[in-house]
């Protein structure tokens, strides 16, 4: 390698080619964008891990069991997510940049599988629950249960596992490596990366949740008919379960945040994969733009259920019992 061909290598690669320091010689903005992401997603995800663990009631829930195993895979993405960080900050310069790129793609398209599989196993077992009450229980059962979910990780694993051995890239991850902005796609393993994992859980999510809020839309209309030819007034059973209001707000917040944060990642994934379109600044903003999806499921789903917000709130309350306590220790220390 001649002197030219060395300084060029050493160039940083700014992918949105603005924001670059001299001073830190990095890319100001791409690592500030990743490290605001990183730091949202780990935190965000810890808190719910945290609420589940010190609420043992939470797991009660069949949901949860989804829901955390979406946390911890979220997690995982965001502490994924400092390998770029690092490599704009120059500390990944002693590793292979071929392999730390493709592990990287692999890890991250792997978790959020499991993240994506994972909303719609939510969406079922809130479908079994609405549409079966009386057998589900018998139906959803631990075991079973906890089948799905190694199946969840067994499949995300396996379904990008062609990409190590040269049939196409995995992903768009932000392109910060070199190699991985030279990493040539193959439409046929777009296609069927979205044959077999995007197109059927937005199916999944859209099918289900529309069928529960049609159920609910009926249960409300009987209710409501019944009360008006007999004239009760008292409360039927599973009537707060089940309103149009609840199911329509979150068949909303599902159906339009998955779609807004996947859809334009989906839609450059194939038209660059087919050579139609490619550009540096879209692949960087549509990639992030559904990584920042693993900060968005925390709040979506955890956030909604009135179970772990109340976890939360006693854990709010007993950390600032404990605070308290020990500034108090603190003070009548120092004034002894």
């Amino acid at each position: 390698m001649n002197t030219t061909e060395l300084n060029h290598s050493t160039e940083p690669f700014c992918l949105l080619d603005i924001g670059y320091s001299q001073n830190f010689s990095t890319c100001l903005l791409e690592v500030a964008v990743i490290l605001f992401l990183t730091v949202l997603i780990i935190s965000g995800n810890l808190v719910v891990i945290f609420v589940f663990h010190c609420a043992p009631l939470l797991s009660h829930h069949t949901t949860s069991s989804f829901i955390q195993t979406m946390a911890y895979a979220d997690l995982l993405v965001g502490v994924s997510c400092l390998i770029p960080s690092l490599s704009l900050l120059h500390h990944l310069e002693g590793l292979n940049e071929k392999l730390t790129c493709m592990i990287f793609s692999y890890m991250v398209c792997v978790l959020k599988s499991v993240s994506m599989a994972s909303l719609a196993c939510v969406s079922i077992d809130r479908y079994v629950a609405i549409t079966r009450p009386l057998s589900y229980t018998a139906l959803v059962t631990p075991c079973r249960l906890r089948t799905c979910i190694t199946l969840i990780w067994l499949y995300s694993a396996l379904i990008f596992l062609p990409s190590f051995f040269g049939w196409g890239k995995p992903g768009y991850h932000g392109d910060v490596f070199k190699c991985c902005s030279s990493w040539d796609t193959q439409p046929l393993f777009t296609a069927f990366i979205v044959a077999a994992l995007y197109a059927p859980a937005a199916f999944t999510v859209c099918f289900t949740y529309a069928h529960i809020f049609w159920i609910c839309r009926q249960h409300t209309r009987q209710i409501s008919e019944r009360r008006a030819r007999f004239g009760s007034q008292d409360p039927e059973p599973g009537e707060q379960a089940c309103t149009d209001k609840r199911y329509a707000t979150v068949l909303f917040r599902i159906t339009s945040v998955f779609y807004l944060l996947w859809l334009p990642y989906i839609i450059y994934f194939l038209l660059e994969s087919a050579g139609i379109y490619h550009h540096a600044i879209a692949s960087f903003l549509t990639t992030w733009l559904a990584i920042s999806n693993s900060f968005c499921n925390c709040l979506i789903y955890s956030l909604s259920n009135s179970a772990f917000r109340k976890g939360l709130k006693r854990l709010s309350v007993c950390s600032a019992n404990v605070f308290l306590k020990t500034n108090s220790c603190r003070l009548a220390t120092l004034a002894s």
